[in-house]
């Protein structure tokens, strides 16, 4: 069973930016379709917020799109994603996952593999 693990969460001020990374626990592991960022707020249900494919097609949440930008390198097996001009409702905590259900980008959290989560908190 393959766990992935979320690094480079936390504490920022509005405007400042951060950079997540997510690593598979078996390194022999890497997606066969898609891996995803999702973020948690207190309270609620996970939410989508950006995929990449193997076709290297990214897809982001209108709330974040311009403003963060999903990657990956497939020869270190890391996703990441570069979050620029935090906001104060940006604080979450954010997990990546791999490998969509349907094979295809989803916003919606059915995949298979998936990390603890990062904190990250952005200040006013």
């Amino acid at each position: 069973h393959v766990q992935l693990m979320e690094s480079g969460g936390g504490s920022v001020q509005a405007g400042g930016s951060l950079r997540l990374s997510c690593e598979p626990s078996d390194e022999s592991y890497w997606s066969t379709n898609c891996m995803a960022w999702f973020r948690r707020h207190p309270g609620k249900d996970r939410e989508g917020i950006a995929v990449i494919c193997n076709d290297g097609v990214t897809t982001y949440a209108d709330d974040v799109k311009g403003r963060f930008t999903i990657s990956e390198d497939k020869f270190k097996k890391t996703l990441y994603l570069q979050m620029t001009n935090l906001k104060p409702e940006d604080s979450a905590t954010y997990l990546c996952a791999g490998d969509s259900w349907s094979n295809e980008a989803t916003m919606e959290p059915e995949y298979n593999f998936w990390g603890p989560g990062t904190q990250v908190t952005v200040s006013s």
